[in-house]
């Protein structure tokens, strides 16, 4: 809080965020150089407590920045061993033949993984080297200097009552300073997002695009399991009313990971998202497969789905920003953490660069150029178009133009140029009036389930005393607005229950915010036709607990 006194750490890198990108950086920086200060600030209770992907995984940053990771003991344990691909019916499924595809497209090569065992790995590799790894961190403020750059951030304030003041066991947390700082939040960090707006990053570029991703960790019968099996899917549910599709992957210990995504452009907001998800599981290809086992966990969390024409400018003085804090998500392959690795190695070299000769605050230009020039910017430009034909023509248009434009610029040309998305998720929305409403089967608490028994399998926690993470600007907005207009989307974009419209006889409805509940998807920071919810970062520790996902 301004005013208060804190205590003032001084580093030579800060990196906020210990998720793939942020891990990246720090073991790269201690690889040049071992003399470096480095801090990773993670505001999850543990290292891969925020950490929502059951994940194919491919190699290639891995390999830039540990060579030797099999020797190492990475927890890439699971190759995969069989491509599957459907287009779904209510009752039925063809299977698309694979020789169509795009080399990009092939796993081979790929392992499935848990992405917060990997980055729980990678921390302990960043420990050995040196790095000073801190969970239960949570960066909540910007340190600007007197230039108006980006000197550090405020990180481990506690105690605060419910209306912002300090309670009696307030601490005001300290101030890490830094040459440089490296935010790599993941998708639509609160910093990150502070800094773009503050430097107008975004200026030029089109809107970033978002998806809101749901997955499920399930048991299931031995008999059914196919260890290295991975089964992508289009079609039913969403038909016509979003894009989107689902994943089921199988890993070790008879598990699957079973997960849904859909784009956040949908027009119609009596789409339920959340309800999508359950509704699939029903399909006989899915039901059939998890029918005796059990789920085990549950999350749920936004995807950038912008790719190239929508990544802002990633430097401002003093500051870059990392992997999904730009958006490096190759939306056809539905793989980022390769990117995000080697944004968090490019970024990592080009600071090295800049403190051996005595810089510091100043913009990385050299690490904005890696990225757009270099394996990142190579990868994602020959998907570009996937995400707005696809938006703009509907899935089965998409499929074939964006094959034929993934193919072409696997020889270096496009026949489309590089296609714009034009609004944003939110501006998207369209008015309840224009739409019929969803009438949505009642889960049957076997194979589907209604949100808040499955938020129960996040293991989120918030501290009911403290602020709301979730904020309104302006409070009156979901009643006066949002609900004649839209029907109030809020109560059924989020996939955690967390928004209510309570209606009680003789009183006007009310807007209920249930925080408690929040899995830091972000998604109503994004969806929100208004756009009046801001999301920012709990007290440190608070959120969800993945313990395998």
């Amino acid at each position: 809080m301004s005013g208060s006194a804190r205590e003032t750490i001084e580093y030579d890198v800060v990196i906020a965020g210990a998720g793939p990108a942020g891990l990246s950086a720090a073991v790269r920086l201690k690889q040049l150089d071992s003399s470096l200060d480095v801090v990773v600030l993670e505001k999850g209770s543990e290292v891969g407590a925020h950490i929502l992907s059951g994940a194919v995984l491919d190699p290639s940053g891995l390999e830039a920045l540990i060579p030797d990771w099999k020797e190492k003991g990475a927890p890439l344990n699971v190759p995969v061993t069989s491509d599957k691909f459907y287009m779904l019916g209510e009752v039925g499924q063809i299977r698309v033949p694979g020789f169509p595809m795009p080399p990009l497209m092939n796993n081979h090569g790929n392992y499935i993984v848990s992405m917060a065992n990997v980055c729980r790995w990678m921390a302990e590799q960043a420990e050995e080297l040196g790095v000073e790894v801190f969970p239960g961190m949570a960066c909540s403020e910007l340190v600007y200097d007197e230039n108006g750059g980006v000197k550090g951030v405020v990180a481990g304030e506690f105690g605060k009552e419910a209306d912002g003041t300090p309670g009696p066991a307030y601490e005001p947390g300290m101030e890490l300073h830094g040459k440089y700082v490296f935010l790599s939040e993941g998708v639509r960090g609160s910093l990150a997002k502070e800094v773009i707006a503050k430097y107008d990053l975004s200026k030029g570029k089109e809107p970033q695009k978002f998806g809101i991703g749901m997955k499920e960790i399930w048991e299931i019968d031995p008999d059914k399991h196919n260890e290295g099996e991975v089964t992508h899917t289009m079609g039913w549910p969403l038909g016509g009313n979003a894009g989107g599709g689902s994943f089921i992957y199988h890993l070790e210990n008879n598990q699957v990971y079973v997960g849904f995504v859909v784009h956040l452009n949908y027009k119609n907001p009596h789409l339920f998202p959340y309800m999508e998800f359950q509704r699939f599981k029903h399909h006989p290809m899915v039901a059939e497969l998890l029918e005796g086992g059990k789920r085990v966990a549950y999350g749920a969390r936004a995807i950038s789905e912008g790719g190239y024409q929508s990544m802002p400018k990633m430097v401002a003085p003093g500051v870059a920003l990392l992997g999904c804090s730009v958006g490096m998500v190759n939306v056809p392959r539905i793989k980022g953490n390769h990117n995000a690795m080697l944004s968090g190695k490019a970024a990592a070299e080009a600071a090295f660069d800049a403190i051996k000769v005595e810089r510091s605050g100043d913009e990385l230009t050299a690490y904005e150029d890696d990225v757009r020039g270099g394996a990142i910017g190579k990868d994602l430009k020959k998907v570009r178009n996937v995400k707005p034909m696809w938006s703009k023509w509907g899935m089965l248009p998409s499929l074939a133009l964006g094959g034929l434009d993934m193919w072409t610029n696997t020889l270096g040309f496009s026949l489309f140029g590089t296609m714009k998305h034009g609004k944003t998720d939110a501006a998207a929305t369209e008015e309840a009036s224009k739409h019929k409403v969803i009438d949505y089967p009642k889960p049957d608490g076997k194979l589907s389930f209604d949100r808040l028994t499955n938020v129960s399998f996040a293991m989120t926690n918030h501290e009911e005393s403290q602020p709301s993470h979730l904020q309104l600007g302006d409070d009156k907005l979901p009643i006066s607005v949002n609900l004649p207009k839209y029907g109030e989307p809020a109560q059924r974009y989020c996939p955690a229950g967390v928004y209510e419209v309570v209606e009680e006889d003789g009183s006007d409805p009310r807007f209920v915010i249930n925080f408690q509940n929040c899995v830091h998807c972000k998604t109503c920071d994004i969806k929100d036709p208004s756009q009046n919810i801001n999301w920012v970062t709990p007290q440190g520790g608070d959120g969800p607990n993945y313990p395998n996902m």
